[in-house]
């Protein structure tokens, strides 16, 4: 079991319900808390964790091994799960955020521009509009059960192979966002469709006709939340070969090929991945659940020593110089994580009136997009031909829902901002990664001092090759925008091939350094 968090002075605060108008609080301000109570209530006090293994020799020679075991694991809310929705949370800690939909406040009617950055004038700053928390007030118990069988048998007396399958399952895992705050869409035919808004930006239609859409609880301006509802789900087949050393020689090959899927990779803060996106869809999971953004489906590692014979024949200087050498090498090979498609970033197309928002394209199924990206080709990585800008299914639709940033619709051209594209989490993979890693060892045993005594010279030569691993598109990066918030296309290069200056696609960063020699002495005892 764990504990709820608690602060000395009281300065804890949390809403009970997403919408409330205040929070309950540690140490009551009024005016600004609804009343006293703890951050959350309690879900570990029944925690109960059963586990069972078994190891069976079925020859009875010692040669073939079959183990297996599962087991259920507590995922505790610790404090690592709240330490920025605590500390950023009124009425402790005030900042506020404004929005491009906010409305200009009237003692800022005189002024020609109602957001430049980075001067913000300081009428436009609402102190009644601040940032507050919301975790889960009673959240259900979270665990993962993980199980695996594996079969080990010994080839020869220095080969051992094993193959094995592992699998776990999640439920109630911590589902964070940096921006919970938003107008929550409605679920149509063709998909979630957020308010149609008019030119002067007010709703068209519903309960709310005539004035400006609102978040889900407008008394604040940012919500940063944690939801309870999360799932993974990770299935894997793991395989090794290993030569012990005899002769001077050993040899490990590994390889797995697994899958994890989860409706959010995010604890600590809403972007835990350079390919996170930071405020998902809370309000529906499935338009979440998707590969992990750490999820990597196939892993080789090879990796192998070998000391080189002793001449015994030599002797003085010569026997130094020729003797002691030991060469090792890893080489590794995987496949890249995956990464979203997205457009208009900070621009809220769609109108979500979120202050994190991102909003999603449609994906095609034209010829030539069966597979999305351009592997080996860092300045067009992203297939941008293969997106397009949501699209309403019939002009029916679109004269009775969608926001007509378009002059005229035709069959061809039924573009609906407001509507969340088809295309979904992760859906794109990133570049794999090579590399290979060399060392060379230079042992010098002084038995004179121990029998164990050796001084070693080390020369280890990191990606030895100097191959570029390129990192997939990031968010912050904004390569990940196939179009802007206009819905103009971002693409790097125009239907007749020039270069356009845009980055949608293009790889930017890599994952492993070039390469590099480090030099080093050990002393052994």
């Amino acid at each position: 079991m764990s504990t709820v968090p608690t602060d000395t002075d009281g300065k804890i605060a949390n809403l009970r319900n997403i919408s409330d108008p205040l929070p309950v609080c540690g140490l009551v301000i009024p005016g600004q808390c609804s009343g006293h109570g703890a951050f959350f209530s309690n879900p570990t006090l029944r925690n109960f964790e059963p586990r069972i293994g078994f190891a069976w020799d079925p020859l009875k020679n010692g040669r073939l091994a079959v183990r297996g075991g599962i087991g259920l694991f507590d995922v505790l809310p610790l404090p690592y799960q709240f330490i920025l929705l605590t500390t950023q949370a009124a009425p402790y800690f005030q900042y506020t955020q404004i929005k491009s939909s906010d409305p200009t406040p009237s003692n800022c009617a005189d002024k020609t521009t109602t957001l430049t950055f980075p001067v913000v004038d300081p009428c436009l700053i609402n102190p009644n509009k601040l940032r507050s928390t919301y975790v889960e007030s009673n959240p259900k118990r979270s665990y993962v059960t993980q199980w695996n069988l594996n079969v080990q048998y010994q080839l020869t007396p220095t080969i051992a192979a094993m193959v094995a399958y592992v699998g776990s399952r999640g439920v109630h895992q911590p589902f964070r966002v940096d921006e919970a705050n938003l107008n929550i869409p409605v679920k149509t035919s063709a998909g979630y469709l957020w308010p149609q808004v008019d030119a002067s930006g007010n709703e068209v239609n519903g309960p709310n006709a005539g004035n400006p859409p609102n978040p889900i609880n407008p008394n604040f301006s940012s919500i940063r939340g944690m939801f309870y509802q999360g799932r993974s789900y990770y299935d894997a087949m793991e395989t090794q070969v290993a030569k012990r050393l005899s002769h001077g020689f050993q040899l490990q090959g590994t390889f797995t090929w697994g899958k994890s899927i989860d409706t959010s990779s995010a604890t600590l803060a809403g972007d835990a991945f350079g390919n996170s996106i930071s405020s998902l869809n809370w309000f529906d999971t499935k338009l979440t659940r998707a590969p992990s953004d750490y999820n990597v489906g196939r892993t080789f590692v090879l990796n192998g020593t070998w000391e080189l014979p002793v001449r015994k024949s030599l002797t003085g200087p010569a026997a130094w110089a020729a003797n002691g050498w030991e060469l090792g090498v890893i080489f590794t090979a995987s496949d890249g994580v995956p990464f979203t498609p997205t457009w208009g970033t900070g621009g809220d197309p769609a109108g979500t009136l979120s202050g994190d928002d991102f909003a999603f394209p449609n994906r095609l199924n034209t010829p030539g997009c069966h597979s999305l990206t351009n592997p080996g080709n860092p300045s067009n990585y992203i297939k941008t031909q293969c997106f397009t800008i949501p699209t309403a299914p019939n002009l029916a639709f679109w004269t009775a829902n969608c926001d007509k940033f378009t002059p005229t619709a035709t069959a061809e051209n039924l573009q609906c901002y407001n509507l969340r594209g088809n295309s979904g989490r992760n859906i794109l993979k990133g570049p794999g990664i090579t590399n290979l890693d060399f060392s060379v060892f230079k042992n010098n045993q002084i038995k004179r001092i121990s029998e164990t005594f050796n001084i070693q010279f080390r020369m280890e030569i990191f990606n030895i090759l100097n191959h570029a691993n390129f990192g997939p598109p990031g968010v912050g990066d904004g390569n990940t925008d196939i179009f802007n918030s206009a819905g103009v296309s971002q693409s790097p290069f125009d239907p007749a091939g020039k270069p356009t200056g845009n980055i949608a696609g293009v790889l930017v960063r890599t994952t492993t350094p070039e390469r590099q020699i480090q030099f080093a002495v050990k002393i052994v005892f």
